[in-house]
């Protein structure tokens, strides 16, 4: 079968289209007045005189478009963008035309006599884009972009994470430009809901594909916020102070300074109340995910971006984070063995980890002219952290104890990431053909030192103790590069080819060191190497790829299709203890298909099929024993082979701005061959293992190896649709996933199965800025079943459910009630729980424009909070909790700051905010 697809993509590639003299049609929207370019705008070409719409799309992120293909004749061109007049344009199409600047009005909201009361259009579908309106949905005045994002159909938070069409938001722009890099919830709590127009979700391509304008399928699911016009000039924010019970306290501030295209934020919090980012929504009500631990945290962050003349444009930002976590846990794990022991692990551990962060991103473009362009995008992160850290743990079986371990262990970790981007595009006198550079470099490094005892009983078959007292290093350092050049060529009058040629490398060094400390003196210790749990490695893996792609696009329809070639060399060399090479060539063919329909205006569909290739880490493949816990023993295969995957994806949107009714689709299928699962070996007796190290009976060791099998569906489907009778949006969503896991138990194969159904719905009001909630639960329903133990099949039960109600009551008066309640089922004993958490908060705004607020909060009022999880993998079923932030009081004053000095004086300001 894949011969005659080859066939087929080879015989689409050599298709040519004869056409007429056609012509293109470029210009800039931008809003009156001003200099402000608008993105997004919708641009539609019609036919004289009867209207018959011929082309159609949407301006890009600095306002630009490009109509191509365009015959002779006479057109009416028409731009539409929410919160502005329609633009009407007559043209005679003899040549190639650009129209320089086209400026839309503000459209005027004010009537005379007359008013008109209806609901406002939430938004609409543009291609695969979905655009919001934010006037829309009611927030309170002061509430973050997030408490509006969190509103919209299709958008729901999941484990503490935000979620758009079923799929994890990676990134935030404003007004076009990256917000905080990749830290979504920074970046969506740093901008209140006042100063958003409309908001976008789409998949971002790669920078590679946006500079070529060929699609690589590298895809990020984003937000792009879009500013009103009268708040691009400005300083605004927020801040607080609280302080509480138990000496619990957070001060925290967000400030954006706005001067049109530059754009600085700044941002800092300190607390102990287990609060990670700061929150511009007051009382910090939003950070409802209990977290693990006693967390205190420190942060700095700075972002900016700017226009630097007309050809740069230029943003990064820069976050320093200082938390320290105090956290003690327990769990349970029922292990898979071919003897149906029933052998059950126990653990009870505390530690303290404080970690200090530096996280450095930037982007650089500059257009040159119009047809070259350079991007540069380099990133830097580094982490230093001290651990104290132990824990004791137990294995029985049924013929009573076997082993346990008490550790104590001090370390201090270094880590540290650098990558530098630099992509160049020249686009030809031909419309369509274009050549792309690109050179990629990483440079990676990780120290830990560590001192560790142990304490070991093994009880059978006879009992025997161990007293271990070692001091640990492990350095490893890494780079890498990658270079490629990608051309493309237009084939006849819709059709487009790629070809992409691209080489890169990668380097690793690892050495772990073992030393037995044979005195008790501190200051001056006496180490003996211990040689089997040493070792050094290095790691090379070299790969060039060949790539050609065909396009072939209509108004309505994109295709595409690919294949790829790769030839990559993964060379493993062993220095010590003993030297050994392993060196391996992998040949692999990737073909990709891609699929878009646009059904209406309003709706449009989306079928891809990619397949990849990954290689092992550095950490997978160093053979050398990890005896941090001497019960569960690890080590590295440098064996392994790269896995290969299919993958399978589908996604539907429609988004009718008629009656505001919206569907959202996805589901994705993964296949994955020679996929990095684990290994694990329960001793039956006392085991020598290579090196002289002894297994003992009864305990683990993990090790990573290649097993096909690997199988993942996961489905999501979303329906919102407003109820005007309540004045709130009501969504219902659901999804159904399952997971083929392979592994391998004492060289016996297994399987772990499993099952998820979930559903979940909401209702969020839209009544007014004096009241605001919104009511969500969300269940799940889980089985699992393994091929080797039928005993440790099980099905379990999760719901987490919400109420969030700000309410000003009176006179300023505002109440807050945040409850989340949680049930599990099916959990191991002692693990399944039914929490109510419930957070509350009475406050009175204070100041002109209730700028202030004093308020008297408390959390977990009724004393319930808890943290319970479970795991699922290939070897274990794992229950487990942690300790969390348990009841405290707290008063607390937040100020907002609204200062926006362009097109709007106070006077503007009083009667905006106050109606």
């Amino acid at each position: 079968m894949k011969y005659y697809l080859y066939l087929l993509f080879f015989l689409l590639v050599t298709v040519t289209q004869v056409s007429a003299q056609t012509y293109s049609i470029k210009g800039r929207v931008k809003e009156a007045g001003t200099e402000i370019t608008i993105p997004n705008a919708t641009i539609l070409l019609q036919n004289l005189p009867d209207s018959i719409q011929v082309d159609g799309m949407i301006s890009d992120l600095d306002g630009e478009f490009e109509i191509s293909n365009v015959k002779n004749g006479e057109y009416l061109l028409k731009i539409q963008y929410l919160g502005f007049e329609d633009l009407y344009k007559s043209i005679n199409v003899t040549q190639d035309l650009d129209l320089g600047a086209l400026s839309l009005k503000e459209e005027a909201t004010a009537l005379d006599e007359v008013t008109i009361s209806a609901r406002r259009s939430q938004g609409e579908q543009k291609g695969d884009t979905t655009l919001f309106n934010a006037d829309a949905f009611k927030t309170m005045k002061d509430a973050s972009a997030q408490t509006l994002i969190e509103k919209l159909p299709g958008v729901i938070s999941m484990d503490g994470s935000l979620q758009a069409q079923g799929e994890a938001i990676t990134q935030v722009l404003v007004d076009g430009k990256p917000f905080f890099g990749g830290d979504v919830n920074t970046a969506l709590q740093n901008l209140p809901a006042e100063v958003i127009q409309g908001i976008e979700i789409f998949d971002q391509k790669s920078d590679k594909a946006l500079l070529s304008g060929f699609d690589d399928g590298e895809r990020m699911k984003t937000i792009n916020i879009i500013t009103k016009p009268n708040r691009r000039k400005g300083i605004f924010g927020k801040t607080t102070a609280g302080y509480g019970t138990d000496d619990r306290y957070l001060a925290g501030a967000s400030i954006n300074s706005f001067n049109e295209d530059q754009r600085i934020t700044f941002t800092g919090l300190s607390n102990n109340i287990n609060v990670l980012d700061y929150s511009s929504d007051a009382n910090i009500q939003s950070n409802n995910r209990p977290q693990n631990g006693i967390v205190n945290t420190n942060i700095l962050g700075i972002n900016y971006s700017d226009n630097w003349g007309e050809k740069i444009k230029v943003s990064g930002s820069y976050q320093y984070n200082h938390r320290k976590n105090t956290n003690e846990s327990s769990l349970i794990r029922e292990y898979v063995t071919s003897a149906n022991s029933g052998q059950i692990y126990t653990e009870d551990s505390r530690e303290t980890r404080t970690r200090q962060d530096h996280r450095f991103d930037m982007r650089l473009e500059y257009n040159i002219n119009e047809n070259n362009r350079i991007l540069y995008r380099p990133r830097l992160s580094a982490s230093f952290e001290t651990e104290n850290s132990g824990f004791f743990g137990e294995s029985v079986n049924a013929e009573g104890p076997l082993n346990q371990t008490e550790n104590v262990r001090t370390a201090k970790n270094e880590d540290y990431d650098m990558f530098h981007r630099l992509f160049y595009s020249h686009k030809f006198s031909k419309e369509g053909r274009t050549i792309t550079l690109s050179a990629n470099t990483g440079s990676h490094g990780n120290n830990d030192n560590a001192l560790r005892t142990a304490t070991n009983i093994y009880f059978q078959p006879d009992e025997r103790t161990e007293i271990i007292n070692q001091n640990i290093t492990r350095d490893r350092s890494g780079y890498d590069w990658e270079t490629g050049v990608s051309y493309t060529e237009p084939l006849g009058k819709n059709g487009q080819m790629e070809l992409e040629y691209e080489i890169g490398n990668r380097f690793n060094d690892s050495d772990q060191l073992t030393f037995d400390i044979l005195n008790d003196d501190i200051s001056n210790p006496d180490l003996s190497l211990d040689t089997a749990l040493s070792n050094s490695f290095e790691s090379k893996y070299l790969r060039q790829e060949v790539e050609l792609g065909y396009q072939y696009q209509l108004e309505k329809l994109k295709f595409q299709a690919e294949i790829q070639y790769q030839n990559a060399n993964l060379k493993n060399d062993q220095l010590f203890p003993a030297v050994g090479t392993i060196d391996r060539t992998f040949e692999s063919f990737m073909p990709t298909v891609r699929f878009d329909y646009t059904i209406s205006p309003t709706t449009n569909f989306e079928i891809d099929y990619d397949t990849d290739v990954d290689a092992p880490s550095v950490g997978d493949l160093q053979n050398v024993i990890d005896n941090s816990n001497p019960l569960q023993l690890r080590t590295g295969n440098p064996n392994l082979d790269q896995s290969y995957s299919n993958r399978i994806r589908f996604r539907f949107r429609s988004n009718n701005p008629e009656n505001d009714r919206s569907w959202f689709v996805f589901a994705q299928y993964n296949l994955t061959d020679n996929a990095v699962s684990n290994s694990t070996f329960t001793a039956e007796e006392a085991t020598e293992l290579p090196g002289g190290i002894i297994l003992e009976k009864g305990s683990q060791l993990f090790r990573p190896v290649n097993l096909d099998g690997y199988k993942d569906f996961r489905s999501w489907v979303s329906y919102g649709i407003p109820l005007d009778f309540v004045k709130s949006n009501f969504n219902i969503n659901g999804g159904f996933s399952s997971t083929k896991r392979p592994g391998m138990v004492n060289n016996q194969i297994s399987f772990n199965n499993s099952q998820r159904i979930s559903t979940g719905i909401s209702l969020s009001s839209n009544i007014s800025d004096q009241i605001d909630f919104n009511i969500s639960t969300r269940f799940s329903f889980n089985n699992v079943e393994n091929t080797l133990n039928e005993s440790l099949n099980n099905n379990f039960y999760n719901q987490r459910s919400r109420l969030n109600l700000s309410w000003i009551i009176w006179e300023g008066f505002i109440y807050r009630l945040d409850v989340n309640h949680q049930l599990n089922s099916g959990l191991s004993e002692g693990f399944d729980a039914n929490v109510v958490l419930m957070n509350m908060s009475l406050g009175k705004k204070v100041f002109a424009n209730q700028r202030g607020e004093i308020s008297l909060n408390v959390y977990d009022l009724l004393g319930q909070n808890r943290s319970v999880y479970r795991n699922v993998t290939d070897a274990f079923v794992e229950d487990g909790q942690n300790n969390v932030m348990q009841r405290y009081f707290m008063l607390s004053f937040t100020y907002n700051i609204r200062h926006f000095n362009k097109g709007t004086d106070m006077d503007d300001y009083n009667e905006l905010y106050n109606n």
